[in-house]
């Protein structure tokens, strides 16, 4: 059965190794027969959220910028993807606005089951994507229908492209999206 995919793409950088594992895992769901977008927050006008609570009234945010777009297409996908560079073994900053501005979705009839984590960082070590993790776990937890699915870490990339210099790890993040 074809999936609705969304993957977001987090990383100020265009280009940047953790869009490449996305883009491997978007080729992968696509090949799998699922339909797949990619979004990028790179360009988008992405304010942090208030604190207000409003969206948990009305499901919607009162701030208007580019999420009033981005928070439907989570709400209606069946998968969502995450994909950040690791930055002070943390999630980017980029990400952790997106998740704290998904709260209207915390009331919604969200249709997610599945989430995926891509993450890439100049150290290599296995431990590095484990406090990003666990800020995204933290989210999934609020959302009980879901669970984390599955994670790839591409470790030792720093300059953009260097991915490419690690195509297991391309190759691990492809078949991960071709198994959903």
């Amino acid at each position: 059965m074809s999936k609705n995919v969304l993957i977001l793409s987090t990383s100020p950088r265009r280009g940047s190794n953790s869009e490449a594992l996305a883009e491997a895992f978007a080729s992968g769901a696509r090949d799998g027969g699922n339909q797949v977008e990619m979004v990028s927050v790179r360009d988008m006008e992405l304010r942090f959220c208030r604190g207000c609570f409003a969206c948990q009234k009305t499901g919607k945010c009162i701030i208007k910028d580019d999420m009033q777009d981005v928070v439907p297409k989570m709400e209606k996908a069946d998968v969502l993807v995450f994909a950040t560079p690791i930055y002070y073994y943390e999630m980017s900053g980029q990400m952790k606005t997106l998740l704290d501005r998904g709260n209207p979705l915390f009331v919604s009839d969200y249709r997610f089951r599945d989430v995926y984590f891509l993450s890439t960082a100049a150290e290599d070590e296995e431990f590095v994507p484990q406090r990003a993790m666990s800020g995204l776990m933290g989210w999934i937890e609020c959302f009980p229908k879901s669970r984390l699915a599955g994670h790839v870490f591409g470790g030792g990339v720093t300059e953009t492209g260097e991915m490419k210099g690690h195509p297991e790890k391309l190759q691990e993040a492809y078949e991960m999206g071709k198994r959903i």
